[in-house]
């Protein structure tokens, strides 16, 4: 069975603005956090030149939010089912807004690492919960462009703030990098009282037996009576709610637990063969998201920009800006492409660029690090653009599949902490990318960390290739049946959907 949510027509393939300024108001966390991560690679220049810290604080400083954001998303999962969806985007922007004050007041080390801590326990909240709000308000045909935004939003901070850092780097020592990290508190303040005025997710509303306002809220959602109508039906059977119930509130089953308890064992103790299949899945895309070596580049373009022989703080500033404006096109790009080219095609297309981009990176930085004569410009110039051309096939595909893909794999009951353990796997890489590329490179060169990254990308590929079925245009009630055929049944999937 396929099931495409809402009747036929054209009134299907239309988007709904509402549904598209649900998603887009929950991915405003995505843009505050992005912007945080863009910051601080200017950002930890100046710190480490007015607190005077060494290199391995400079990486425990850049990789503790993404401790913190781990340990963040595995509580939001819990919460998420048990205040719900909106209220949990509520508490994450608090959270994060504390945290940027902190960061901004920063008088020594200490305190800057423990404002960090607590915006990382933001990050987490942010990471999990926008983009399963955004899944659940969507209809399939535009499910992937609307869960894609928070991945969008993330890029556009990321670019901002680059551009705050060539923006406020002009400013004294002890201003400037304190108003790069602690201005990301206003738009915090502002999320926190718009979300307010979103609706929940009518799939969430469902698990707690509220039918009435799902309803209400369906008819938002989507274009038309029948589209709703077959929505409501499709989350109500997911559910284990009878389909011809009509009540606006059903008292939930006791036996069936609606705030997310017993979910842990059906997922990791007793799970189900497609159970288990789909939390491999998902695990496996965040876990290769960030082994690729993304943050690498994302944090640290400054010092690669400068190990290719670009000099000057102003011109490494400048350099990353493009860094920024990369990763922030070619998401917008994907965002059009992932409902009509598939999940899985881009993501295979996606996976092969960047084991290229890598493999010529680290050539050109193996080169320039072992030629001693004058600056080799051609060196310099294909560093630069196969930086650039890493982060384009990574944007354009690994980064917006992975949020969309494991947002939309797993059953209503265990969706949001099914998400968080994918969630938490990410920012676990991404705290050990973070925290150790300095390190890394020190140890087995530059050039040799990024071949290491191109020789990760490989197996990714194959990873993909054999496990990933394509989920385009299908409702979320039904993907549990692609994962459901066991290994043969799925190769046949595959197939059919190259």
């Amino acid at each position: 069975m396929v099931s495409i949510e809402g009747g036929g027509g054209q009134n299907q393939q239309k988007l709904n603005m509402y549904a598209a300024g649900c998603a887009i108001v929950a991915s405003t966390i995505s843009i505050i956090f992005g912007y945080d991560t863009g910051v601080m690679s200017g950002a930890m220049i100046f710190i480490k030149d007015e607190l005077k810290i060494h290199d391995t604080e400079v990486e425990i400083l850049a990789g503790i939010l993404n401790i913190c954001a781990l340990f963040g998303s595995l509580l939001a999962g819990r919460t998420s089912d048990y205040i719900g969806r909106r209220y949990t985007i509520f508490a994450a922007s608090i959270i994060f807004m504390l945290g940027s004050i902190l960061m901004g007041y920063a008088p020594n080390y200490g305190v800057l690492m423990t404002g960090r801590c607590i915006a990382g326990i933001g990050v987490g909240f942010a990471l999990m919960i926008a983009p399963v709000y955004s899944a659940e308000v969507s209809s399939p045909s535009y499910r992937g462009f609307l869960t894609c935004l928070p991945e969008l939003g993330i890029s556009i901070g990321v670019l901002l703030g680059y551009i705050s850092n060539v923006a406020f780097g002009g400013l004294n020592l002890k201003l400037g990098w304190r108003i790069m990290l602690g201005i990301a508190a206003i738009p915090s303040l502002a999320l926190a009282l718009g979300i307010l005025k979103m609706p929940e997710s009518p799939r969430w509303l469902v698990m707690q037996g509220r039918l009435g306002e799902a309803k209400k809220i369906l008819r938002r959602v989507s274009n038309s009576e029948e589209e709703a109508e077959t929505r409501l039906r499709d989350i109500k059977e997911a559910a284990g709610i009878d389909v011809n119930c009509n009540d606006d509130f059903v008292k939930p089953d006791p036996l069936k637990k609606t705030h997310g308890e017993g979910v842990w064992k059906e997922l990791i103790i007793r799970p189900t063969p497609a159970v288990r299949w789909i939390l491999v899945a998902a695990v496996g895309i965040h876990f290769f998201e960030h082994a690729v070596g993304i943050e690498a580049v994302i944090l640290y373009s400054p010092r690669i920009f400068k190990k290719a022989g670009i000099v000057g703080k102003e011109k490494l500033l400048r350099a990353s800006v493009g860094v920024g404006l990369t990763k922030f096109v070619f998401v917008f790009i994907s965002t059009f492409l992932l409902d009509r080219v598939g999940r899985r095609r881009l993501l295979l297309v996606s996976t092969a660029g960047i084991i290229a981009a890598l493999a010529v990176l680290g050539t050109c930085l193996t080169i320039v690090e072992h030629h001693h004569g004058g600056q080799l410009v051609w060196a310099l110039s294909l560093s630069i653009i196969s930086t650039y051309t890493f982060v384009a096939f990574f944007n354009i595909g690994l980064a917006p599949v992975t949020w969309v893909y494991s947002s939309e794999i797993f059953p209503l009951k265990l969706r949001a902490q099914g998400y968080s353990i994918g969630v938490a796997v990410n920012r676990l890489m991404n705290a050990t990318i973070s925290m150790s590329f300095i390190s890394l490179y020190e140890a087995i060169t530059i050039g040799g960390a990024f071949f290491l990254f191109a020789g990760i990308a490989v197996l990714a590929w194959f990873f993909f290739y054999f496990l990933f079925p394509e989920t385009k245009g299908r409702s979320l009630e039904d993907i549990e049946e692609l994962f459901s055929k066991g290994i043969s049944g799925r190769a046949e999937a595959v197939k059919s959907d190259m």
